[in-house]
């Protein structure tokens, strides 16, 4: 069963993105003075006396979109309000009634479900008083809140409770087995793929670079798993960023990549590869995060070889060496299919464990092919390596001194466990430590305790690739 929604509409510059993360307790949608901050339906869980809820952030009613986006951005409002439970019109206690204000409610006064008319920014006892004026264009009941002052939250979700339809005990939101992160620069098609993945209009497409502003939580289903595809701004040139709202956007792109568990990197191969894509790879490869890239619009290069443009993408973006490439048509759908199914592949080799015999014996061969280094009048030796965790898979190597071991020699070594374990396409984590000479291969339960490292800071690592 679905989860009971709550749309939150008005007219712009309201509090409206506010009170989204009021209630829920995290900053998801950005907050700005500027007029229009937010296009796209913002949507977020949030438990209320034990039923979840999902509430839903929208645009604001009636605003002239600088990038000709109003059409898209009512829409994206028509669609919260045909699919919600209770909608929370909120005004401006501070501002009064506008004409806006009447747009909007005239706009409610036809639909059959609860309105609460939320009057925010009463800060203080004493501004309560101004939001008698709002009984004539509110419905129904009137609460009066300041979602920076943090005043009747209590009271707001009471009656929110009190209008969402019966508990049939089946709320719970269904556990999600991916998170996918979808960056890349400004227009190489992410909003079409995430609206192919849900097979709706989730978010707005559109031509204009940018139309994306705030990263954007997608839950869908595919063959009864539950997803969220996580839906980014553009990312440009520091350099090129022209206001806060931007900035703001670029930062939740970069936090998008740490709540993810794979990201897709796109590109579009009609642009060719920029600095940018290079650095997106370099931030997923710092984070350790299994990667695709995903070449989008392939139709527009036919016939051009994949094999062609692969090389190139290959030699210009080198920080993700081991991740795969898939060329899709999100417009058509074509191979978005494929594309899911690979992430999910990745995202079970991030999670595998190989036993410490296996591991031992991956190491043995790769050192007896080719040794450490000498250095400093001393021959670098590995004693014993064991898995310390997943998601990524991380290795720790015990040896005489982890200075011995350079950074080639342990890129060497990265490269043969990809080859040799299945981690095969997923990044690697590999920690060096100082530890007393044993045999190599000797498990760790005859030499070394067991389960989490005695100090928390290893000698050296984690190793690059």
């Amino acid at each position: 069963m679905s989860l009971p929604q709550v749309a939150i509409v008005g007219r712009p510059n309201v509090g409206k993105s506010s009170i989204l993360n009021w209630l829920v307790g995290q900053r998801i949608a950005i907050v700005d003075p500027t007029s229009g901050v937010t296009r796209d339906r913002i949507t977020a869980i949030v438990e209320f006396d034990g039923r979840f809820i999902e509430i839903t952030d929208t645009g604001g009613m009636g605003v002239h979109d600088r990038d000709h986006l109003t059409a898209e951005i009512e829409r994206q409002i028509d669609m919260a309000i045909t699919q919600a439970d209770v909608v929370l019109f909120v005004v401006d206690a501070r501002t009064g009634v506008t004409a806006l204000d009447h747009h909007v409610a005239k706009r409610l006064g036809d639909i059959d479900k609860p309105v609460l008319c939320v009057v925010n920014k009463c800060d203080e006892p004493r501004l309560d008083t101004l939001a008698a004026d709002f009984f004539k264009v509110g419905r129904g009941q009137v609460v009066c809140v300041s979602a920076l002052q943090n005043r009747n939250k209590d009271e707001l979700r009471r009656l929110i409770i009190e209008r969402l339809p019966p508990d049939v005990g089946d709320e719970s939101p269904a556990a999600v087995a991916m998170r996918l992160a979808i960056v890349g620069r400004r227009n190489v098609g992410k909003s079409t793929f995430i609206n192919a993945l849900a097979n709706t209009e989730r978010v707005i497409v559109s031509e204009t670079p940018g139309t994306t502003r705030d990263a954007v939580d997608v839950r869908f289903e595919i063959d009864g798993k539950t997803f969220i595809a996580i839906d980014t701004a553009g990312v440009r040139k520091k350099k090129s960023v022209q206001d806060d709202i931007e900035f703001y956007s670029m930062k939740r792109a970069e936090r998008s990549l740490r709540r993810a568990d794979v990201v897709l990197l796109f590109i579009d191969p009609t642009q060719g590869i920029s600095k940018i894509e290079k650095q997106l790879a370099a931030s997923v490869a710092e984070l350790y995060k299994p990667c695709v890239y995903v070449v989008n619009k392939w139709d527009l290069k036919l016939p051009t070889p994949t094999e062609k443009f692969a090389n190139i993408l290959y030699d210009q973006v080198r920080a993700l060496p081991y991740s795969p490439a898939v060329f899709i048509t999100a417009k058509t759908g074509k191979n978005v299919k494929a594309l899911l199914n690979l992430a999910q592949n990745l995202f079970k080799q991030a999670g595998a464990r190989v036993t410490t015999g296996d591991l031992n014996r991956v190491i043995e061969e790769a050192v007896a092919a080719n040794s450490p280094p000498t250095r400093e009048n001393r021959q670098g030796k590995i004693y014993y390596a064991t898995q310390v965790g997943v998601h990524p898979p991380t290795i720790v190597l015990f040896c005489n001194s982890p200075r011995l071991l350079d950074a080639t020699y342990q890129r060497y070594l990265l490269s043969v466990l990809h080859d040799r374990l299945p981690f095969r396409e997923v990044p690697i984590k590999m920690y060096l430590r100082r530890r007393r000479e044993v045999s190599l291969g000797t498990p760790p339960s005859e030499s070394a305790p067991s389960g989490p490292l005695p100090d928390p800071t290893p000698d050296a690592g984690p190793a690059q690739t």
